[in-house]
């Protein structure tokens, strides 16, 4: 409780495109009018205005990365362990901003948000949206904030993604970046998870082509979740967990209830998410990554998308990742040393698969810790 009265934090809310001038122009050739973008930030701007981290999020995140709302809350923010006074990310010193992506549930403009043309839900008149989408829209904030450079941009799996779109798009705008645990391109293995969960949410009754209302498709986004889920994990880390343990009773049911402790666990898993997440908003996500290729602005040309880029890169992968294993980190290295780039690299050996960016605080967090302070000394002493 001492923790949460000393780190309680608000949300804010940037709105912009109120007008056709600054409306935020799509990769898919549309315009988003009257956006929000909720964000959070944590410490403080320094005065030579050098000590910005951006933190961005993966695909079913949001802008509460630390701390909490209010002292009630069951949960702090996403990151907690990694973000705050004292900690890696050290809020004593880093001043950090974190914001829900466009496409979102979580108070940033997407499907379930209200269409100015026809004063009713977007749905599936939303717009089509991409990782570059959801980073223009974050150098608006960036923008609206007054930060010129930020010391670094973080993020972890989709979160990594917009971390190599922001290196590619904004270059000058930024003295390092950490990618964890992600990739330069979704994989067709990737995509192919992705595609049968939103089949799940698609071919759900309720859905009603994106039109529900208080019955919501619940049975397709929780399927969706347990999917995604299983990805996240490995096979030690489910082994370990788990095993092949009974559930219930010490004998199998010989029908087709739950009978395993991994099944009610993923269950568990899947109507937790359908409390806070929109089955709409997943399928515009999902499909934002799905489209993620950074080579592709450059002809296929991993190394060539990256010629522009000159900050330092802290690149990390973890060994039981088979979602963005490490060879998908190699390759990115591989091509930011074509460009002369400095990149450090670390595979950190983890038994608990993709997710190990939220649970390796102990080893990521020295590391991102050291880095921070090594960039941040750099700049300050030109």
């Amino acid at each position: 409780m001492i923790e949460k009265r000393k780190h309680i934090v608000e949300f804010r809310d940037l709105f912009f495109g109120s007008g056709e001038s600054d409306a935020l122009v799509l990769d898919c050739g549309k315009k988003l009018r009257s956006v929000n973008i909720r964000y959070e930030t944590y410490g403080e701007l320094n005065t030579s205005g050098t000590n910005a981290i951006l933190v961005l999020h993966a695909l079913t995140g949001d802008a509460h990365v630390s701390g909490w709302h209010t002292e009630a809350d069951r949960k702090p923010g996403w990151w907690n362990d990694m973000i705050g006074p004292g900690k890696p990310i050290d809020t004593n010193r880093y001043y950090v901003v974190c914001s829900n992506v466009i496409g979102g549930c979580s108070g940033s403009t997407g499907p379930r948000s209200v269409n100015p043309d026809t004063g009713k839900l977007y749905n599936m008149d939303f717009p089509v949206i991409t990782i570059a989408d959801m980073v223009r829209a974050q150098h608006r904030l960036m923008q609206h904030l007054g930060i010129k450079c930020w010391l670094s941009i973080i993020g972890g799996s989709m979160g990594g993604m917009q971390a190599l779109e922001w290196a590619t798009s904004f270059p000058e705008l930024m003295e390092s970046v950490i990618p964890i645990a992600t990739t330069p391109r979704l994989s067709p293995q990737s995509i192919a998870f992705d595609w049968v969960g939103r089949e799940a949410i698609l071919t759900d009754n309720n859905w009603k082509n994106g039109n529900y209302q208080d019955n919501i498709p619940e049975n397709g986004l929780a399927t969706a979740r347990m999917l995604a889920h299983i990805t996240y994990l490995s096979d030690e880390s489910m082994r370990q967990k788990f095993g092949r343990n009974l559930q219930e009773s010490e004998s199998y049911s010989f029908d087709f209830k739950r009978d395993f402790a991994v099944e009610s666990y993923l269950q568990y898993q899947g109507q937790r998410f359908v409390e806070r997440f929109d089955a709409n908003s997943y399928l515009y996500i999902s499909r934002a990554m799905d489209y993620f290729d950074i080579s592709a602005k450059a002809g296929g040309d991993l190394a060539r998308a990256f010629k522009q880029v000159s900050c330092p890169f802290l690149v990390i992968s973890f060994s039981s990742d088979w979602l963005f294993p490490t060879t998908q980190s190699i390759d990115l290295v591989k091509a930011l040393l074509k460009n002369r780039i400095d990149v450090s690299f670390c595979e950190i050996e983890s038994s608990y698969g993709h997710d190990a960016f939220l649970l390796e605080i102990d080893v990521l967090g020295k590391m991102i810790s050291d880095f921070l302070r090594n960039r941040l000394e750099a700049v300050n002493g030109r």
